[in-house]
Formats: C-alpha cells, structure tokens, sequence
C-alpha cells in the first residue's frame, strides 16, 4: 500500500462483528481510507460478498486499491461523500446494503502529512480539505468570517470558550496578511492563550473547529445517519465509529429516535486498553450500532 497512507484501523474486530458480514452479501465502508475494515469485510464475506468503498480522498481510493487488489471483482470503488451515499449508490447502481461501516473524521495519514494543513505538528498551507479537489481551504473560510461567526464557529465546532478573543486574534494576524500556515494559525491562537504547557495544545480546539467546517463534517454525518435505514436492507446494520462528543450525540440520538432502526449498542463500545495503549487515537472512539428493521416493522 502508498506510504503515503498507511492507516491503523480503529475497533477492527467490533466493527466487523456488527455487520457480521457473510457471503453473497453487500456492503459499505463509507470512509474508506487505507481499507482496513473493508479487507476484514471482504474477507469474512467470501468467496462472493461484494464492498463498495467511498471516500473523499483521492488518495484514500488509490491507496486502499492498491491493499485490495487481492479481492478485485468484488470490490466498488466510489469518489465521493458519505453524507450523499443514497446517490452514489444510485449512480452505481447498487442495491441495498446488508452492512454499512463509517469511522467519521480526519484520519491519521491526513493528519501526518504536513502538506494537507490539518495539523500543526510541522508547518504547512492552511488547507484542511479531505477532498483536497473541491471546496474552500481554511484559509479562505477565514477570509470569509466577521468576528462573531468565526467566534461563534470555535465555539460550537471546536467547543473552546476563548473563541471571541482567538478569533479576533485570527481576523487581526489575517488583516496583516500574516496568515498563511498552519504556524500562523497556531501562532494567533497562542496570542491568546499563552503556548502549550501540557499534553495538549491549546490550539487544538480551534484547529478542530476550522477542520470541521471547512468539510462540513457534522452535516455529513447527519445526512449519513437521515439515510441509513433507506440504504440498508431488511436486517441489514450500520455500524458507525466518532471521536468527540458532538459527533456521538449526533449518532445516538439519530438511532434512537428513527423507527425504522434498532440500537445495538446501549452503551457506545470502545477500545480495548490494549488497543488504546498501542493506538492513542482509538483512546476517543466510539463505536454504535443499530439493525434496520423489517420494512414491514418501520418506515
């Protein structure tokens, strides 16, 4: 697989045990990234399960055909976002799925990979696009905000409570034509809150706001989540994995509350200690799952 995305897959095993996946059925990773679950899929639906793998990232698509390869014949490779799943399966036409995986948010090769802007780990543009081929960069989402709306974009998406200062730092550093990288960013932030003391940044908060944003994650997730009990087949589950809090209320409440689904998952499943201990970032994981009901039982 590129080397420029090699991905460790978070909650392999609970995720693929959800959709239990078996032969002769279909099924979606609708983040496809290095393709971690959707080889367990494919394997534990052999020999004629099929996967259609979805991502945004073009990078993401060539690097998981490339892990793939091995399976090529039942493997759908989709461009393009979750959140419009029921129409990129409609163009493909493909029916109703028997299992649907997510694992929402940036990904680790994104976040590594200086030249993508996501981080502030080492210098790069202030991008922060998953599909670096459509769509406004951070920066020019900033050049679009007043004070309050990027005040108030921190403050919802990133959960910060100095976001009326930070983002009058930002406004200010972006007036003087000094933002231009993910280190003015930070730098702005700093202005603010004083440097990083402890293990986190204070910038990250911010820097997750603007991320969040610039690819509309959380509507994403909502349209993913309005659709899935029409993609799905009969007894068919969708199995969905978030990293913070505003994406797992998103989640719960959505399986909850649509009567065509039932929960799986009473609680959220997370990673074992000694996957956290080997993998930091599934220490925010949080998996759910729900059965779509018989269409006679729901809508």
């Amino acid at each position: 697989m590129s080397e420029a995305f090699v991905h460790r897959t978070v909650l392999l095993h609970e995720t693929v045990d959800a959709i239990a996946p078996r032969a002769g059925g279909l099924y979606c990773d609708a983040t496809l990234g290095g393709g971690g679950h959707a080889e367990a899929i494919l394997e534990r639906s052999a020999p004629d399960g099929r996967l259609v793998g979805v991502d945004r990232d073009p990078r993401a698509l060539a690097a998981a055909g490339e892990r793939l390869a091995p399976f090529a014949g039942r493997t759908t490779f989709l461009h393009g976002t979750f959140g419009s799943l029921p129409e990129l399966l409609a163009e493909a036409d493909l029916g109703r799925l028997d299992g649907l995986v997510a694992d929402v948010g940036v990904s680790s090769p994104q976040l590594d990979d200086p030249s993508r802007g996501f981080s502030f780990r080492e210098g790069g543009p202030l991008d922060m696009r998953m599909d670096p081929t459509r769509g406004l960069t951070a920066k020019e989402l900033i050049e679009e905000q007043d004070a309050d709306s990027l005040a108030n974009l921190i403050f919802e998406l990133g959960e910060e409570r100095r976001s009326r200062p930070i983002a009058r730092s930002i406004l200010r550093l972006r007036d003087e034509d000094g933002l231009e990288t993910t280190d003015d960013l930070r730098r702005a932030v700093h202005r603010v809150t004083g440097p990083k003391r402890g293990r986190i940044d204070p910038a990250t908060r911010t820097f997750q706001a603007l991320r969040i944003a610039v690819n509309d994650e959380l509507g994403q997730l909502r349209a993913l989540v309005a659709h899935a009990a029409d993609v799905l087949a009969d007894d068919g589950v969708v199995a969905l994995i978030s990293f913070h809090s505003l994406e797992d209320r998103i989640v719960k409440w959505a399986f909850r509350e649509d009567e065509a689904l039932q929960p799986l998952t009473k609680k959220p499943v997370i990673a074992s200690d000694e996957e956290q201990a080997a993998n930091p970032r599934a220490r925010t994981a949080k998996l759910r799952a729900a059965r779509r009901k018989p269409r006679g039982e729901g809508r």
